[in-house]
């Protein structure tokens, strides 16, 4: 909250509270028909009031600052998170466009170890060409992920279901 709009509100109530004495004195003077008092009274309760208003006015202007600060913050934060945005849309774009240059060079293919090893069998043997290919072990699926790399099969799982 700005200084000013505490100042301003601060003087602003108590004036108007300092203005409650000098009305008691002329309601009190009023009673009693002392037209003086009542005079004296209404000075005072004139120039709180006055005050009163002056310090209105200057919590006023502290209650406009702080409103404009306030835009000015509010726009800062949007434009900030607009460029945040932005960034975060030119990575996924350059993410995307790599992606997609990895996909049009996926032309070569990798032979694994266990592969060259029974490639080199069936050609010692001479059985290339042949539908028959020799395989000396009886070796468990193997998968691979995108990277290459292998990953053991699964064992089937077993589902239950009960109603």
């Amino acid at each position: 909250m700005n200084t000013k709009t505490m100042e301003g509100l601060v003087g602003a109530r108590t004036n108007m509270n300092l203005m409650n004495t000098p009305m008691r004195v002329f309601k009190e003077a009023r009673r009693k028909g002392d037209t003086a008092t009542m005079e004296r009274a209404m000075g005072y309760a004139d120039e709180f009031s006055g005050k009163a208003e002056d310090y209105k006015a200057e919590a006023d202007k502290g209650m406009e600052e702080d409103a404009r600060e306030a835009r000015e913050k509010a726009k800062l934060q949007r434009e900030e998170a607009i460029q945040k945005r932005r960034e975060e849309r030119e990575k996924l774009e350059d993410r995307i466009e790599g992606n997609r240059n990895a996909d049009t060079n996926t032309d070569t293919v990798e032979i694994s170890e266990e592969g060259k090893v029974l490639l080199k069998d069936n050609v010692d043997s001479g059985s290339i060409g042949s539908d028959e290919i020799k395989m000396d072990a009886v070796k468990e699926p193997v998968t691979y992920t995108k990277t290459g790399e292998t990953v053991s099969a699964e064992h089937e799982a077993s589902i239950s279901v009960s109603v």
